[in-house]
């Protein structure tokens, strides 16, 4: 048995994979993303901490294995959180996540200096507002005394461990999306600690993915049900570990996940940067390196359609039994390709590949009269797969082409969200019998990192394709025109969404809220 830990945006999902690669047990926890100003995003890193050990000790009671018959727990977790603590590891800050956008205003002076493309060269870190040397460069203007009072600026998956171990570490994983780690040397980057303001000291050991932990905290291990000894694999992150999980691993073959964001990801076997700095590059293992690009709007968009737009809607599917996205999808397939020609960019919370611009803002191009809120729902998810073709594009200018997209993430539960992608990319899109990719990556690489395979290809068995999706050529030429016209429509409004954002910076909702009162 192995236990993986899946920590995400929205969610901590736990799951028991038999060694056949079954899930035999599963428990998920949610949490809110907290949005105070229109520029942050946060998270109560206490909560997350709890959801991980209620979350295995809900799948340790669920299946009643013995501990004797546990491997060990692997970790997934998402990228680019930055939490400051100090010395007893009580949180200075909350956890910012990469949707956080307050250091907006660094990008440009980096990138024009030139410094931001050499530190891409080295780190594989786009320059934006996600990357936590972007956080450390605004902390070191707005809030000096944090960063001398600070004992360790972490990551999510460093406050868990830390908490379970007394241990501060990092894996290279989830150290090359910090934008502070030289993917060549797999150390922290002098220069680019230089210019985050922060000494190494203040950050974790950085170790392999397979880098095994024993030792766990009593008080802990008692709560989740679990020994003490234990091995916990550090494990990697989400993204690098949904191309394992669903064996996107060959030239040609690329992964698009759609969580509440969403990326591109195709698998190369030594570090490359992309020449215009558009795309990531993340660690696995020495000869499993991740090049991709994600985008900031994915499955939040259809939260968004649901509490905002739809909520009648979602409300009359509820009333007949059905899954609100689920009816809203059905409201959405009896419009054509291409919504008649209403577009929207889904740009709610800035963007990051290809554009990487934390100003751009949503938009509803093309709308008139004829158009009703069915047009709406169907362009606002044809709009998320304008995104994801957009990334394709620029992964196919440094990489072998698409031939074959797996899907996973929420989105890959949608037929029709599947179908669309193959539409709009001219690439078949299969999809695994599990939608679990990051969980089922994190237990391959327990597997590894307990010597029970000597490399992933002895698991191929755990990858199984239950549907696929060949394009509809008729649905391409429509949205083929129709993406031309989404690349134009950025590219005229990129200044304006530099002044609209500027302007809601400058009138917070909390400030017109006081000018009313």
């Amino acid at each position: 048995m192995i236990l993986a830990v899946d920590i995400g945006t929205t969610s901590t999902k736990t799951l028991l994979f038999n060694r056949d690669g079954k899930v035999t047990a599963s428990h998920s926890i949610e949490y809110p993303l907290l949005t105070p100003a229109p520029d942050r995003a946060e998270q109560d890193p206490e909560e997350i901490f709890q959801a991980v050990v209620k979350g295995v000790g809900a799948v340790v009671q669920k299946s009643g294995f013995q501990q004797q018959q546990l491997l060990c727990v692997s970790f997934s977790s998402a990228m680019h959180s930055l939490i400051a603590v100090d010395r007893d590891l009580t949180p200075l800050t909350p956890c910012i996540t990469w949707a956080d956008n307050r250091s907006v205003d660094y990008v440009a002076g980096l990138k024009s200096s030139g410094l931001g493309q050499a530190i891409y060269a080295r780190t594989g870190t786009p320059i934006h507002p996600m990357s936590p040397l972007l956080k450390l460069m605004w902390f070191q203007d707005h809030e000096p005394e944090l960063i001398k009072r600070a004992h360790k600026f972490i990551g999510i998956k460093e406050f868990v461990f830390a908490k379970l171990f007394n241990r501060f570490v990092i894996d290279h994983s989830l150290a090359s999306a910090t934008g502070l780690f030289n993917l060549q040397r797999l150390d922290w980057d002098e220069e680019a600690l230089h210019t985050a303001g922060v000494s190494r000291e203040q950050l974790s050991e950085p170790v392999p993915t397979t880098y095994a932990i024993t030792g766990l905290e009593a008080s802990y291990a008692q709560e989740m049900g679990l020994a003490a000894a234990t091995p916990f694999i550090v494990g990697a992150s989400d993204g690098v570990l949904a191309n394992l999980g669903i064996g996107a691993t060959e030239p040609g073959t690329y992964s698009v996940t759609i969580g509440t964001s969403g990326a591109v990801r195709a698998v190369v076997k030594e570090p490359i940067t992309d020449p215009q700095g558009r795309l990531f590059c993340y660690a696995l293992k020495e000869d499993f390196w991740v090049v991709g690009g994600p985008i900031n709007n994915g499955g939040i968009m259809f939260r968004w359609v649901r509490d905002q737009l739809a909520t009648l809607e979602a409300e009359e599917g509820r009333r007949l039994g059905i899954d609100p996205y689920d009816y809203l999808t059905q409201l959405a397939t009896e419009v054509p390709a291409g919504s008649d020609g209403l577009l929207f960019l889904p740009l709610l919370a800035g963007e990051r590949a290809p554009y990487w611009n934390a100003n751009a803002r949503g938009v509803f191009f093309g709308l008139s009269l004829y158009h009703n809120k069915k047009h709406m729902i169907r362009a606002v998810l044809e709009g998320v797969m304008y995104r994801i073709h957009s990334v394709v594009s620029a992964l196919e200018e440094i990489t072998p082409p698409a031939k074959e997209v797996r899907a996973s993430g929420g989105f890959a539960r949608s037929e029709f969200w599947r179908q669309v992608l193959a539409d709009v990319i001219d690439t078949p899109v299969t999809v695994p019998d599990s939608i679990e990719s990051s969980g089922i990556g994190a237990a391959l690489l327990g597997l590894l990192a307990m010597g029970e395979i000597e490399d992933f290809s002895e698991a191929h068995n755990w990858i199984r394709i239950e549907a696929s999706h060949e394009t509809n050529q008729a649905n391409h030429r429509i949205y083929e025109q129709l993406t031309t016209i989404y690349r134009n429509v950025y590219d005229h409004l990129k200044d304006d969404f530099d002044a609209i954002s500027y302007f809601q910076q400058a009138h917070p909702p909390e400030a017109k809220a006081n000018s009313n009162s």
